[in-house]
């Protein structure tokens, strides 16, 4: 019997978790101020990007002795620079709770060759980093968007460590408060929090991070795009907007555009109070329905941006393919686009609650999700 679909349909059914939304005002002719056809070292390139990074460092609040950069290849890019700049100087110790992190640990480990502890948690869970030695050096995730779960706060993390801290934050900022003093090496990408366009990462230093780039050199030879130092000493032009590589100057408007739109809504502390808004309503609609429930077990690491949920229902009996047909026929409706779990997690959902993602999509979403449920659930074949 044919299960009477919602009245209701959300306004913006893009929930990927990366690329993710665009800012709620965006449109094309937003960019027409970009600076096309023009180097990015002329003047007019190189104010775009000082101003990109300068308002990056005012909504974010890093501190001001605290380098910022933009670099190559995303986050991803920016994570590899850090590790093939910094690391080898002392033992390190690789923390993962997701396909991300893992990836991190394969390269260190595997491509470095560098002496590591290896700290692992289960999809859902989150190592304690309590036990964690910081006298190495410590490379994680701040908040695991293939997991959706997240560290609290910094509070584990000592301020007199002997060790670098090196976090990919690329799901947590412009999200979530990051204690600056605890961190010194942070990176994110433009395409997730802020929904601006992929490619270019970003790279903030400490001065403790400044400090070891210009008293240790790596063992291994440095690609061009990896190099933060010119003998011996940081290379200052990179964090005024001097790139290693050319940028696009679109994607360079796109994000200044995102950044505007996030001081109109209160930077960060607006940015929080959305993705807390979305993770509300998803938060609400699991405790009202007994056949679905979130990832991450502790409420107190559940990520707010990257949310991740699994069916629990008896009824189910092969659950990845019960989680893509449902995935599937939200995507059909045009209701949820890209919101199955990530090709290496547990079977289930992953739907994007990042600022730039209005709530009351969510809320339009969400009765959809129990029809797709509910329909599925009466298109299972009786168990022989």
């Amino acid at each position: 019997m044919a299960i009477d679909a919602p009245a209701t349909r959300p306004a913006n059914p893009r929930f990927s978790s990366g690329p993710c939304a665009k800012p709620p005002v965006f449109s094309l002719d937003q960019l027409q101020d970009a600076a096309l056809g023009r180097s990015h070292r002329a003047a007019v390139g190189k104010d775009k990007l000082k101003a990109a990074i300068e308002k990056t460092r005012e909504i974010l609040g890093v501190p001001e002795e605290y380098r910022i950069g933009i670099v190559p290849a995303s986050d991803t890019g920016a994570v590899e620079m850090a590790m093939w700049s910094l690391l080898g100087a002392r033992k390190a110790t690789m923390v993962a709770w997701e396909s991300f992190g893992a990836g991190w640990v394969t390269d260190v480990v595997k491509q470095l060759k560098i002496e590591a502890d290896i700290r692992e948690a289960e999809y859902g869970e989150i190592v304690d980093m309590s036990t964690i030695d910081y006298d190495t050096d410590v490379v994680f995730t701040w908040n695991g968007t293939t997991s959706g779960v997240r560290m609290p706060n910094g509070d584990a993390i000592p301020a007199d460590r002997a060790g670098l801290t090196i976090c990919d934050a690329t799901s947590a900022a412009f999200a979530m408060e990051l204690p600056w003093d605890k961190l010194d090496v942070t990176t994110f990408s433009w395409q997730k929090v802020l929904g601006g366009e992929a490619a270019h990462g970003m790279l903030i230093l400490s001065p403790r991070a400044v400090e070891r780039l210009e008293s240790y050199t790596p063992a291994w030879p440095l690609p061009k795009i990896f190099r933060l130092t010119k003998g011996g000493k940081l290379i200052e032009g990179i964090f005024r907007g001097e790139t290693i590589n050319t940028p696009s100057m679109l994607a360079v408007e796109d994000y200044l555009l995102a950044l505007d739109w996030a001081e109109s809504v209160g930077g960060l502390k607006g940015l929080i109070a959305r993705a807390d808004a979305n993770t509300k309503a998803i938060a609400d609609f699991v405790k009202a329905h007994d056949w679905i429930d979130f990832l991450a077990s502790d409420p107190a690491t559940r990520s707010n941006t990257s949310v991740c949920l699994k069916f629990t229902d008896a009824r189910i009996a092969d659950g990845a393919a019960f989680a893509k047909a449902v995935a599937k026929r939200l995507e059909a409706e045009g209701v949820a686009l890209d919101i199955g779990a990530y090709r290496d997690a547990p079977a289930g959902l992953r739907i994007w609650c990042g600022g730039t993602v209005e709530t009351s999509d969510i809320e339009a979403m969400l009765p959809w999700l129990d029809w797709a449920f509910e329909s599925e659930i009466a298109a299972q074949k009786p168990a022989a």
